[in-house]
């Protein structure tokens, strides 16, 4: 098998599609095909059912996309073994969530880029399952998550903690409890991300069922319907700190100690630390210990 193939296969795998495989690594789509047909005749199985919908892969293909997962993955982390000098340069992918990515990140990205310019650093968004998955697919080298996680395969680093508010409108009252949510409008992000499934469980702890959860795809969008006077949400003091000076919006403190979470760093167990990788981390909890005007976060 040729690492190129297996490149295009997984392409097709993870787009469900041969038209969207060749537009994303420009290529013409008969060449695609082409290149399947050829490995699925080397293989002697079928990889791919074909249908109107898209394609969806075969018993043999399901197990060729997880050895294709590792191949390219240990191809490419050979590569930067063999070059990893102890300078920091080449690829790094990174994956954040959405807060993270809107508060912190910002300052960590920049004071990396100052020191280590050589780094060709990427980022991905999305809630903390999914990029629990990218990373444990090798598609990320690592992300910010929040807490709980738990796997096997993953190394998880501490690198700080966020302390969890409901944000709401200034003209609404004091939210001094959970039981004044009971007839607000719960603003949150999609299936998946650790602050909803915090104030799912804090909710149904309290006996709690609210009126209505509204479900968003960005920090923007939550933070606007909030302006509008739409609902409540339960997010990052930081966000608050930041959003303060563009939206008129208050925060109310909840002495809970379960809505404090930490802030992880995980990467997979059995891929090679570059020196890019122990930088980003370092720089990453130095940044998470101080606040925007450089002074230590208590």
């Amino acid at each position: 098998m040729d690492i190129r193939d297996l490149q295009i296969f997984l392409a097709v795998a993870n787009e469900g599609s041969i038209t969207r495989a060749a537009e994303k690594l420009e290529y013409v789509q008969s060449s695609i095909s082409i290149r399947i047909q050829q490995l699925e005749s080397e293989l002697k199985t079928v990889l791919l059912h074909r249908n109107r919908q898209g394609i969806r892969l075969t018993t043999s293909g399901e197990a060729l996309k997880s050895y294709a997962e590792k191949i390219i993955f240990l191809t490419q982390e050979a590569e930067r073994v063999v070059s990893d000098n102890s300078i920091p340069r080449g690829r790094l992918r990174i994956g954040s969530l959405e807060t993270t990515a809107a508060i912190r990140l910002p300052f960590i990205l920049a004071d990396y880029h100052k020191s280590y310019p050589e780094v060709d650093l990427t980022l991905k968004t999305g809630t903390t399952e999914e990029l629990v998955q990218s990373v444990l697919k090798y598609e990320l080298d690592g992300a910010f998550v929040a807490a709980p996680v738990d796997h096997a395969e993953l190394e998880i680093i501490e690198v700080g903690a966020e302390e969890l508010v409901l944000i709401s409108r200034g003209q609404i009252g004091s939210i001094d409890g959970p039981d004044k949510l009971r007839n607000l409008t719960l603003l949150v992000f999609r299936v998946g991300c650790s602050y909803r499934r915090k104030l799912e469980d804090w909710l149904h702890l309290e006996g709690i069922i609210p009126a209505k959860l509204m479900e968003f795809g960005t920090l923007e969008g939550i933070l606007g319907c909030i302006y509008a006077g739409l609902g409540v949400s339960l997010l990052p003091r930081s966000v608050i700190e930041r959003a303060i000076v563009r939206y008129n919006l208050q925060y109310h403190e909840i002495s809970d100690k379960f809505l404090r979470t930490p802030t992880l760093f995980i990467r997979r167990k059995d891929s090679y630390k570059t020196a890019a990788v122990s930088e980003f981390i370092n720089i990453s909890r130095k940044r998470f210990s101080i606040d925007e005007s450089g002074r230590p976060i208590s």
